[in-house]
């Protein structure tokens, strides 16, 4: 059986954690960032985590994690 293809859209927006969670960079932190309060723009900063329903779908896109 052949190998299974990794989605390259999937791989360059999310990666997975050592637990198996999916990771993903939050919108928001590119342009128009003056009227964004200091708390906002930290928040932003740090990575999300997808809600399981999601995430299950992304790792049948990161075969390979």
């Amino acid at each position: 059986m052949p190998k299974m293809k990794t989605r390259k859209s999937a791989k360059k927006r999310y990666s997975l954690t050592a637990s198996g969670k999916v990771k993903f960079k939050k919108i928001g932190l590119r342009h128009i960032l003056t009227k964004k309060s200091r708390k906002r723009k930290r928040n932003l900063g740090q990575p999300g985590i997808l809600c399981e329903s999601e995430a299950r779908r992304v790792r049948t896109m990161l075969p390979y994690g």
